[in-house]
């Protein structure tokens, strides 16, 4: 079939359809929610059979869906109606939640079901639990109701709030002062419930220092205790604050009317306020905890969870020193696990915005990567493995690349491409690194697609070695039995033997270090260079100024070069 997805923004949950429905064979392009105008224009130019609403932040206009059917996925169990659906579903401890797929009609969330998916809740970030169980949900319910949908002869329910056997019910939008903290009366599970129901957007709102903010990523803060609301220790990016019955750490916060409104590290925002506190170091055991590092025999597991993937100048220091420990140990596998959400994104266009020259540290955040990249490719003796459980964009892909072997767990979605980032030309050695796995016109197509790449494309293309089925939270125990069969293999020595010869004959051909000079000296050119597209395209980014139009990459409907026949729709 030919779907158009219609979404306010491609996020995560809208890549991994777009992925699973071309792998299902579907004619698929996108079309960013920007006004009614528009989107009658793209449903004019694609023809589509149907319509798909991932993410949406407003109703699709009656123009439209009286034109074609339009499913609307919906993070909500069956009767539930309102654009907070998540948000209540944290904040009220629900024990089991789900998605809806429902058609688009006048009524916001009120049109007939065509199929639904439940899952059971974690005691995490809203963010997480939509990036984990409500796309698994999503992905399910949707490729379900397609399928229902091209078959036909499927009726689809009508179900009303709060009906007979139906639990969800119409909620409100929930407000500030739904999920306000009273540091004098809440819990620590309270306070993180409260904040991880905000978590990513829009935060909870907060007074700290007689500055107001937003607070992002809190966790339980082990040991740590005060005067109710007190800021009383800082670790890394975070600062604890102090609950009725604990604390909790803060990772990151947005001052709106602040210089720079956006997420940023608290202690970033805070530096001078918190400047005098005890201090926890950041990867002690009580402390914030963004890297750790364990043994199992003669696997060694570096774990490293940054926000939202990002990896800053400081952070990507720590992990390179981390690294470089773990090579020390006696052991004959390094496993690079990341983190449970992302992989990693690159480099922390956050900190880089806020930055007093964002071009130095765009160079040093870069150079600091490329330090962790090149450590990883000189390894000698042991084998790496990258194990990807949750999504890498940007640098973050070619840092996985680097390990000698790269596994993914399938849902995942790979962005292996700079150049949406104001043609960003890229470093973590990939013009060494890509060509050499995937050949040089592969490595061409994947960097010049721009598009999102799931686990069994990635294999195919070179970007891994392998994809591993299974829930997420399944994910390192796989990746553990996998790591210690390779240390049982009779033949070890001899294939890092292969592994260092190599190497060696890569070296003589042509060194690392030319490799990385030749992509910096781009680089350069993007930070210091006349074209001032990379700033404009990080600064639109990090502050979320929405995009005018939909890049001709995803928007097949739109590129004159696409065989895609105007077809209308019935």
């Amino acid at each position: 079939m030919r779907i158009l997805l219609l979404t306010h923004a491609f996020n995560s949950l809208a890549q991994r359809l777009f992925v699973e429905l071309r792998e299902r064979g579907h004619d698929v392009t996108v079309e960013l929610d920007i006004n009614d105008a528009v989107t009658r224009e793209a449903v004019e130019l694609a023809g589509p059979d149907l319509v798909i609403a991932p993410f949406l932040k407003r109703a699709i206009a009656e123009s439209v869906w009286r034109r074609v059917p339009c499913f609307i996925v919906h993070p909500g169990i069956r009767g539930d109606r309102g654009p907070s659906s998540l948000d209540w579903a944290i904040l009220e401890s629900e024990t089991s939640w789900g998605v809806t797929v429902l058609q688009a009609e006048a009524e916001m969330d009120a049109g007939p079901v065509w199929a639904s998916c439940e899952f059971p809740m974690r005691d995490v970030a809203k963010s997480s639990l939509y990036r984990d169980e409500v796309t698994e949900a999503a992905v399910a319910a949707v490729l379900e109701a397609v399928d229902r949908f091209a078959k036909g002869g499927f009726a689809p329910e009508r179900v009303a709030p709060a009906a007979a056997g139906v639990r969800g019910r119409q909620r409100p939008a929930m407000s500030q002062v739904d999920r306000a903290i009273d540091w004098s009366s809440d819990t620590t599970a309270r306070v993180l419930a409260k904040i991880r129901s905000g978590d990513g957007n829009p935060g909870v709102r907060d007074r700290m220092f007689d500055r107001i903010v937003h607070l992002y990523n809190g966790k339980a803060a082990t040991g740590l205790a005060g005067p109710p609301g007190s800021v009383v220790a800082w670790s890394g990016p975070a600062i604890a604050r102090a609950t009725i019955n604990g604390a909790v750490w803060i990772g990151h916060l947005r001052e709106p009317a602040g210089e720079h409104p956006f997420k940023l590290p608290a202690t970033h925002v805070l530096a001078r306020e918190v400047a005098g506190l005890p201090v926890v170091p950041v990867d002690a055991p009580t402390g914030f905890g963004e890297i750790a590092y364990r043994e199992a025999g003669a696997v060694g597991m570096l774990h490293f969870d940054f926000y939202n993937g990002a990896m800053g100048t400081e952070a990507t220091r720590r992990l390179l020193a981390a690294y470089r420990m773990a090579t020390r140990r006696p052991t004959k596998v390094i496993v690079l696990l990341g983190g449970t959400e992302f992989w990693s994104n690159g480099m922390d266009l956050n900190l880089i915005e806020a930055a007093r020259s964002p071009a130095d540290e765009s160079w040093a955040n870069i150079n600091a990567l490329d330090d962790l990249a090149e450590a990883i490719v000189r390894t000698r003796n042991q084998l790496t493995v990258a194990a990807l459980g949750g999504n890498a964009g940007a640098g973050g892909v070619f840092l996985a690349r680097t390990a000698d072997l790269v596994w993914l767990r399938d849902g995942v979605v790979l962005n292996p491409h700079y150049k949406d980032m104001g043609n960003l030309f890229g470093s973590e050695l990939w013009t060494y690194l890509l060509p050499r796995r995937a050949g040089l016109a592969a490595a061409r197509n994947v960097t010049e697609a721009r598009l999102p790449v799931g686990a069994a494309e990635a294999v195919a293309l070179g970007l891994a070695d392998d994809s591993i089925a299974g829930a997420r939270a399944s994910f390192t125990r796989s990746v553990m039995g996998r790591a210690e069969a390779l240390v049982d293999e009779p033949d070890w020595s001899a294939r890092i033997a292969g592994k260092v010869r190599l190497r060696d004959a890569d070296e003589a051909d042509k060194p690392l270090a030319l490799y990385r000079a030749e992509e910096l000296e781009h680089m350069r050119r993007n930070f210091y260079g006349f074209d001032p597209s990379y700033h404009v395209a990080r600064s639109n980014f990090v502050r979320k100024v929405a995009k005018s139009r939909t890049p001709i990459t995803i928007a097949r409907h739109r590129d004159r070069r696409c065989l895609f026949p105007r077809r209308m729709a019935s």
